[in-house]
């Protein structure tokens, strides 16, 4: 499932510094984009896109145990999950394509 993150989860995953995200957030995009972090930048919405693996699983998630690499410092988007797609418990969206 695609992530989209905000400037405050890149930063929180130390993937830039607040004082480079206030300088440019277009060259933190073009860095990140280069450095394979991010697949994508819209700047009308500030959202990232965080690249995905080829068989489609986050860029942070282990094909092994299956786990967050980075759960303590994970994005919003993670640490609001499964509440932004719904209230129905066990619910995931990535199972119903």
């Amino acid at each position: 499932m695609p992530v989209e993150v905000k400037i405050s989860d890149l930063i929180r995953l130390e993937l830039t510094t607040v004082d480079e995200a206030e300088n440019s957030v277009k060259k933190v995009a073009k860095r990140l984009k280069k450095e394979g972090y991010i697949s994508s930048y819209r700047e009308g919405t500030e959202f990232f896109m965080l690249t995905q693996r080829p068989n489609s699983d986050c860029y942070f998630l282990d094909a092994k145990t299956r786990l967050c690499t980075v759960y303590d410092k994970r994005p919003d988007t993670c640490r609001q999950f499964p509440a932004q797609v719904g209230t129905r418990v066990g619910y995931c969206p990535v199972e119903y394509k």
